[in-house]
């Protein structure tokens, strides 16, 4: 058992009978009065964000996970399937468990978190960027960069990205899969 002392960003614990992961905390020691944490959690089954005051010196109940390197292989009717690197084991994911999958090729290094007892998938983390090929998109209008407009561009895997309008068919650009935003172009 762990107090509030021992909460840090990544730290999942049980809460409210779930799991959820700490993804910001903040110490705060008023003037007058107990000193409390204020957290954000991130439930792992819903992706859904609640705001939590625990009052100092609370008692919390970390889950023991790990972090897992796996690699993108295909989907099927079942869902995403991603293979270990070093054991070769296949893991099955549900799409509704990868946020924002449609930004994933086949070959992508994602992180899976796993629940250290039982041996389940609780989340899949992408790369924190991809590097994409557009495959369509309307054609830019020379000298028309000056303002901060955008266009929609479709990627090699399907998802529809608003790229700026200097951006054309057959460019690589690098796409931030928190925002599902364009970052930058790639050059080759």
């Amino acid at each position: 058992m762990a107090t509030t002392a021992d909460i840090r960003n990544g730290l999942c614990i049980k809460f409210k009978s779930g799991l959820y992961v700490i993804i910001d905390f903040q110490h705060v020691k008023p003037g007058k009065g107990p000193a409390f944490v204020r957290t954000k959690l991130k439930n792992l089954m819903t992706g859904k964000v609640i705001d939590n005051t625990f009052s100092s010196g609370h008692k919390i109940e970390p889950v023991r996970v790990e972090r897992r390197q796996h690699q993108y292989s295909y989907t099927d009717d079942f869902g995403l399937n991603f293979m270990d690197t070093n054991t070769w084991e296949s893991v099955n994911l549900p799409v509704d468990m990868v946020e924002n999958a449609d930004l994933m090729k086949e070959g992508e290094m994602v992180e899976i978190l796993f629940h250290a007892e039982e041996e389940r998938a609780l989340l899949c983390e992408l790369a924190a960027h991809v590097t994409l090929e557009v495959t369509y998109t309307e054609p830019g209008v020379k000298g028309d960069t000056a303002t901060n407009a955008t266009k929609p561009a479709t990627m090699e895997t399907g998802a529809e990205i608003q790229v700026p309008l200097f951006i054309n068919q057959g460019d690589k650009i690098k796409v931030d899969t928190r925002t599902r935003s364009y970052v930058e172009r790639v050059k080759e």
